[in-house]
């Protein structure tokens, strides 16, 4: 038996695992991690958006060229005048009415500037910009997610590592209790009775064990998921389950933190800034709009000779007089946005101070827990060890024995639960505050 508890104990480390810190795993999910890898691409889209935005400053150049053949009189006499090939012999009645068809190859270079535009160019700017830190703040958001899932996964692997030790010992303590029993039976002070029921209990214990090594193994593929490894890349945990220390704050110091520093209050107050600049847009619909133009062209009957040059410059106004009252309504839209956004940065407040006092309130738990489970544990220690010395005293008999040994496994698996909960709570507090990264101390 004890043979059998050693060789489970050496397969409950993984073989050939290379050694792993809270730290370096959350340094690995940063680097490796696929969604911070779609939140990344996301935000430098978003950037590039924003250069789109700003071009409309600058003015556009094109050119283009194009061929057409006609024998259309108007097309005709047009093309013969572009192309400086018009003579006194167009002028004839039959040339004009029938002429024969004629090649054109035309080569435009033209440039557009905006001069004016009541704004929109700059509106279309802001928008963009804001867009930006949108994505900015998502994308800071998804990185404390992430670094969330690596505490609460790489905790999670060291507690159901824990817990297996746990069952391991005890498995260990209930083989020795059926020696304890054997002798005790052969000396005459106990019969089959207390043999079958330590039996009974080391199968349960087994049972526990296996349950728990299933736990382990999937605990493990979770820890390597977040990370962004292959789910079977094994690792040895080196940062311990122990109770964290860390400073104490009010409660109302970590609200006042998630107000200014959450995504969520600081996307809703993007996006209300976001309202106000359509709104802004809407408005400068009324306005007219300047721009001026000048384009070269050349027209020639082949592709290469024939060729005559012409140059045109132009200042347009476009004034919006009456839009069949749709500019209107999209003012109106933006008005409702603003006031929407305005009542979503309200909720978004509210909702993660809800979310502070939560953790804050499952911190506070956690750590006093830990005080009871921690003293509880001791307790069953010294009681199993007193049951253990009575039973083959003949002073207790094996109910006794076994209830003990029960209650130190079950003390053990609380107090380790405790302070699994504990070191994902403070995680879960600094996320709530908004204030959780790769350098908080929550992570030592």
């Amino acid at each position: 038996m004890n043979k059998q508890i050693a060789i489970l104990a050496i397969v409950a480390a993984p073989l050939g695992a290379q050694t792993l810190s809270l730290r370096e795993a959350v340094q690995t999910a940063l680097q490796k991690n696929k969604a911070l890898a779609a939140s990344a691409a996301a935000a430098q889209a978003a950037r590039t958006r924003v250069t789109q935005a700003g071009s409309n400053y600058l003015p556009k150049l094109n050119y283009s060229e194009s061929f057409a053949r006609s024998d259309n009189p108007v097309f005709v006499f047009g093309t013969l005048l572009t192309q400086r090939r018009f003579g006194m012999e167009n002028f004839a009645i039959g040339p004009l009415n029938n002429p024969g068809a004629v090649n054109n190859y035309q080569s435009q270079v033209s440039l557009d500037q905006v001069l004016y535009d009541a704004g929109q160019i700059k509106n279309g700017v802001r928008s963009a910009e804001l867009m930006h830190n949108l994505s900015g703040e998502e994308s800071r958001r998804a990185e404390m997610d992430v670094l969330a899932g690596v505490v609460r996964s790489y905790y999670g692997a060291l507690l159901a590592a824990e817990s297996l030790k746990a069952a391991t010992e005890a498995l260990r303590s209930a083989d020795a209790d059926l020696r304890r029993a054997d002798a005790v039976r052969a000396a005459g002070m106990s019969t089959d009775v207390d043999v079958l029921s330590i039996r009974v209990h080391l199968a349960a214990v087994k049972e526990q064990q296996i349950r728990r090594r299933a736990d382990l193994d999937v605990a493990r593929a979770a820890l390597n998921d977040v990370l962004g490894l292959p789910l079977d890349t094994p690792h040895e945990l080196t940062t311990p389950l122990r109770a964290a220390g860390l400073a104490d704050l009010e409660l109302g110091d970590y609200e006042r933190r998630a107000s200014e520093n959450r995504p969520e209050t600081r996307q809703s107050r993007l996006a209300a800034n976001l309202a106000r600049v359509q709104a802004d847009a809407a408005k400068a619909s009324f306005l007219p709009q300047i721009g001026v133009r000048d384009m070269m062209e050349t027209d020639r009957r082949t592709f290469f000779t024939g060729a005559g040059t012409n140059w045109l410059a132009a200042v347009s106004l476009k004034w919006n007089l009456f839009n069949g009252f749709g500019d209107k309504a999209r003012i109106a839209e933006a008005r409702y946005g603003i006031t929407r956004a305005e009542a979503e940065t309200e909720r978004a407040d509210s909702a993660v101070r809800l979310g502070v006092r939560q953790a804050w309130a499952g911190l506070r738990a956690a750590r006093e827990r830990i005080e009871v489970a921690n003293a509880a544990m001791a307790e069953a220690q010294e009681s199993l060890r007193i049951t253990q010395n009575r039973y083959e005293a003949g002073l207790a008999n094996v109910t006794d024995l076994l209830r003990n040994e029960t209650a130190l496994l079950e003390s053990k698996t609380r107090y380790l639960a405790a302070l699994h909960d504990q070191r994902v709570a403070a995680t879960m507090l600094e996320l709530a505050a908004g204030t959780l990264s790769a350098n908080s101390e929550v992570l030592n």
